[in-house]
C-alpha cells in the first residue's frame, strides 16, 4: 500500500482506515462521556438538496434533526444513513411564525417543503421490524404534516456528488425542489433525478407515488414571500 495519504481512500474520502486502537478509544469514549446534543436527534429525513447557485445540481440527503423548540429545529446532513456516512451539511428549520419576522434579505435563503412533502419525495426511513407498517405510516404522516409548512435554511460543506474526497471550498447555500419542473432538470452526478429517485425507492423499500397519493389530505399551507 502506498505511504502517500493522497492516494488512499477509505468510505468514500482521503485517508486510511481507523485502527484498532482509534476503534477501542471510541468505543470508550461513547461510554463514559454526555453525548447529549447528538442524543436528542429524533428524526431521520431523506430527500433530495439542490444548489441554490446550480438549480440543476441536486444530491441525496438524509437529514437527523432535532427540536431545539417548537419553532425551530436543527438537522444534521449525511450523505448515507451508514455508519460511516459523511457529513455533508447542516439545515436549520423554522416555523412560518419564525420566519415572517425575518427582513426580507434573509427570507431568500430559506425554502419551503411543500413540494418535497406532497410529492412523496420526502420521507422518514423505517430501521426497525418489529414497528407495524401502519403504525409507522401514521407518523410518518403526522410528521409530514408539521414540516409541510415549516422553513428551511441549509448549507453543504462537503460537494459528495463531484467526487469531492474531502471537504473543499467555501459552504454552498442549498435549496429544494419547489415544483416538477424544476425537478425535470435536476441531475444528480450527471444522471436524472427520477431516475435516482426510483433507486432511492427501491433501495428503502417505498413507494413514493403511494406517499403522494395518501398526502393528498395534506393542507398546503400558505407561502410566505
Amino acid at each position: 500500500m502506498s505511504n502517500d495519504i493522497t492516494e488512499q481512500e477509505t468510505s468514500g474520502a482521503t485517508g486510511t482506515p481507523l485502527t484498532t486502537k482509534s476503534k477501542v478509544l471510541e468505543t470508550g469514549a461513547s461510554m463514559i462521556q454526555d453525548l447529549s446534543p447528538v442524543k436528542s436527534i429524533c428524526a431521520h429525513l431523506n430527500a433530495f438538496h439542490i444548489y441554490a447557485d446550480e438549480p440543476h445540481r441536486c444530491v441525496e440527503a438524509n437529514h437527523y434533526c432535532a427540536h431545539i423548540n417548537e419553532d425551530i429545529r436543527q438537522c444534521l446532513i449525511y450523505d448515507t444513513p451508514a455508519p460511516n456516512a459523511r457529513l455533508i451539511g447542516i439545515e436549520y428549520m423554522i416555523s412560518p411564525r419564525l420566519y415572517d419576522t425575518l427582513p426580507h434579505t434573509e427570507r431568500k435563503l430559506w425554502h419551503s417543503h411543500v413540494f418535497e412533502v406532497k410529492s412523496g419525495l420526502l420521507f422518514m426511513p423505517s430501521a426497525s421490524n418489529t414497528v407495524p407498517t401502519a403504525a409507522w405510516e401514521a407518523a410518518e404522516y403526522k410528521e409530514m404534516e408539521e414540516v409541510v409548512g415549516l422553513y428551511g435554511k441549509t448549507y453543504h460543506f462537503w460537494q459528495v456528488d463531484r467526487g469531492d474526497k474531502v471537504p473543499l471550498g467555501e459552504p454552498v447555500l442549498m435549496g429544494s425542489f419547489t415544483s416538477e419542473e424544476q425537478m425535470e432538470k435536476g441531475k444528480v452526478a450527471g444522471r436524472s433525478v427520477k431516475e435516482v429517485w426510483k433507486e432511492r425507492d427501491e433501495r428503502f423499500g417505498i413507494s413514493s407515488e403511494a406517499k403522494e397519493e395518501k398526502r393528498k389530505a395534506i393542507e398546503v399551507p400558505e407561502l410566505h414571500a
